[in-house]
């Protein structure tokens, strides 16, 4: 069986005054070993920390790290024209070597839906079209697409992607209509806060969507949240906690074991931790729960 990969999110309540703190927890993760670092996409104000643009956070993130991979976890494919998603999330591949991870969805919030001017009833159609074009732009040169919210003709990509085909693409949610978009357009399925009997049955979803042939080729990932022992949460976990509600290196590492029996690969740590046990927290993971994952 194959290890699972851990990443950290960097969205815990950094000071905003000074976002250096997240490129530095970047850098630590590295040097830890994690995987992967991954950075949401809010526009408003969430409460859960700083909330950085993606794109922009991950460019600093690249310049900083020379291993670590990028997640966008996720981001909010309405709210970006195709042409632009493609060329930005193309850029960051070439700039990191290829390290971009894709993570994508179909938002929810009623008032950033409001403010960027794009019809939440639309959202689904929206994603759908655009990762159409996306990929689209990413494998042809030139590129012809035609959806209901974007049209090419002969469509020259101004940034080809350093990856062949284009970042990998993980698509979130858990409704019918996510994973129809994940056999579609992804290579991987992305999750929240889910444990192993959830995790088994988008397997299965997924192999009756699309055949155990193509459905096991994809990448199976999650959100997973975590408060170590002995940290104070700074705000409550969005979902259920990682380990239970008083985790321990071993009930953490035995929760991970089953995620990864189910067929789990990667789980991106969110800590909701203030930005100055970061660090710490991150040494606690790498010293008393990776090992036992081995």
């Amino acid at each position: 069986m194959t290890p699972l990969r851990l990443g950290v999110s960097l969205q815990p309540r950094w000071p905003l005054h000074d976002g250096a703190d997240a490129l530095r927890a970047a850098r630590h993760a590295e040097e830890l070993g994690f995987d992967h670092v991954a950075v949401g996409n809010r526009l408003l104000d969430s409460g859960f920390g700083l909330d950085t643009d993606p794109f922009v956070l991950l460019s600093a993130v690249a310049g900083a790290t020379t291993r670590l991979r990028l997640l966008t976890s996720v981001l909010v494919a309405p709210y970006y024209p195709a042409l632009v998603l493609a060329n930005q999330a193309a850029t960051l591949d070439v700039i990191s070597g290829g390290r971009l991870i894709l993570g994508v969805g179909t938002g929810w919030n009623p008032d950033e839906f409001a403010a960027v001017g794009v019809p939440a009833g639309e959202r689904g159609a929206r994603t759908d079209d655009h990762l159409g074009a996306v990929k689209a732009l990413w494998s042809r040169r030139p590129a012809d697409f035609d959806g209901p919210f974007t049209r090419l003709r002969a469509a020259h990509l101004g940034v080809p992607p350093v990856t062949p085909g284009g970042p990998p693409v993980w698509v979130g949610g858990h409704s019918d209509a996510a994973l129809r978009r994940v056999v579609r357009f992804g290579d991987g399925w992305y999750g929240s806060g889910v444990d192993a009997a959830e995790v088994t049955d988008v397997r299965r979803r997924l192999r009756d969507l699309a055949g155990a042939e193509h459905a096991d080729r994809l990448t199976l990932a999650s959100a997973g949240f975590l408060t170590p022992p002995g940290f104070p949460a700074a705000v409550a976990p969005p979902g259920r906690p990682l380990g239970g509600a008083a985790p321990t290196a071993a009930s953490v590492a035995d929760d991970l074991a089953r995620l990864t029996e189910a067929g789990l690969a990667e789980c991106t740590l969110w800590l909701p931790l203030a930005a100055e046990h970061v660090d710490r927290a991150l040494e606690w993971i790498a010293t008393e729960v990776t090992p036992r994952l081995a």
